[in-house]
């Protein structure tokens, strides 16, 4: 697929993680089309190409340098990796700032709040807030969680996404990493930054004004909406989509956070609170109890206990450097992997 996107958009360099990958695809590409491989492909591909912006969709703690490299050669940054700015939000949204380019949001929610704020200033702003699925789980109680396999958590409602986003919305610990994103993307404290459980997903989230008004951003579960939305920001695209037919939709239902619930999203606002390394533990923290989890170390129900008890003993910190979130991150994946007993510290996902 990847050639085949290459060759229709005249594509001139493409990145890859594994070498063995490269191999393959090279005698699939002209020889003139540059293949670049390894753990830095992607931020190698950036200051090479130097793109006018960058879209990044890849998984994990992975998607952070290459973001900072785009800030660095004055790419707009369109952000869907939620878990760069849970890691670092502080830095790049500082460094987005000091190079004068805007963060534009890719993330459902985070666009749908986007969108909503355009109808006041932020100053306006009482509170956001962001629906929630419930994922696949979400009807389970909890005495069964234990037994929940892995193909069990991937069958998600309304979203067709990623395995590790789709296990986190399981968790709703997707929620506590939408919660701290933001926080950084949209200047709001905690207390500003409501979720609630959706499970239609029509509204993507919703903005309160002090003066009463409500403003709701609706729309079918599809990406293609907040990644078209960006790429066209400020404009908008013309597409040619089915209206929403709220009439065949029939009932929008919601209903408050609690139980298990309330205990995932409530990592979101502890890490807030907290500040310091607190983002790149629980980021690090959650993506090694999945890892763990998907390997069959864990059971399902561990995942969120295990990422409170190591967010709870986050290590302090003088300064927010790159370097210390790192370090943060990895002590973040080792803790874990002691808690839950895996013999073999996993690999990082990205």
């Amino acid at each position: 697929m990847l050639a085949k996107q290459a060759g229709r958009f005249g594509v001139q360099t493409v990145a890859l993680a594994s070498q063995p990958d490269r191999d393959q695809l090279r005698s699939k590409l002209p020889d003139e089309v540059q293949i670049l491989a390894g753990a830095d492909a992607m931020t190698e591909l950036i200051a090479l190409t130097k793109p006018d912006m960058l879209l990044s969709g890849v998984v994990g703690s992975a998607g952070l340098a290459p973001t900072l490299e785009a800030i660095k050669c004055g790419a707009t940054p369109a952000i869907a990796n939620k878990e760069t700015l849970v890691m670092a939000g502080e830095l790049v949204m500082d460094a987005a700032a000091n190079a004068g380019l805007e963060v534009i949001p890719v993330d459902s929610e985070h666009s749908a709040i986007h969108q909503c704020l355009r109808s006041g200033r932020r100053e306006e702003v009482s509170r956001v807030v962001i629906t929630a699925s419930g994922g696949a789980l979400r009807d389970w109680p909890d005495s069964r969680l234990p037994s929940a396999t892995v193909g069990d958590t991937l069958n998600h409602p309304t979203w067709d996404m990623g395995t590790k986003i789709t296990i986190d919305s399981a968790t709703l610990i997707n929620k506590a990493l939408e919660v701290v994103e933001a926080h950084w993307l949209f200047g709001l404290s905690s207390e500003q930054i409501g979720v609630v459980l959706h499970p239609q997903s029509v509204i993507h989230s919703y903005v309160e004004f002090y003066d009463g008004s409500v403003i709701a951003q609706m729309g079918q579960p599809d990406m293609t909406l907040p990644i078209a939305y960006a790429l066209s920001h400020p404009d908008r695209m013309r597409r040619q989509v089915p209206h929403l037919d709220l009439p065949a939709t029939g009932k929008l239902t919601f209903r408050a956070c609690e139980g298990r619930f309330a205990r995932a999203v409530n990592l979101g606002y502890e890490a807030i609170d907290r500040g310091g390394l607190s983002g790149a533990v629980l980021n690090g923290a959650n993506e090694a109890a999945v890892e763990a989890f998907m390997a069959g170390e864990i059971s399902f129900s561990r995942i969120v206990p295990i990422v409170e008890e190591t967010l709870a003993e986050t290590p302090e910190t003088g300064q927010v450097t790159l370097e210390a979130l790192l370090e943060a991150d990895g002590w973040a994946r080792r803790h874990v992997n002691n808690i839950a007993g895996v013999k073999q510290a996993q690999p990082q996902t990205g």
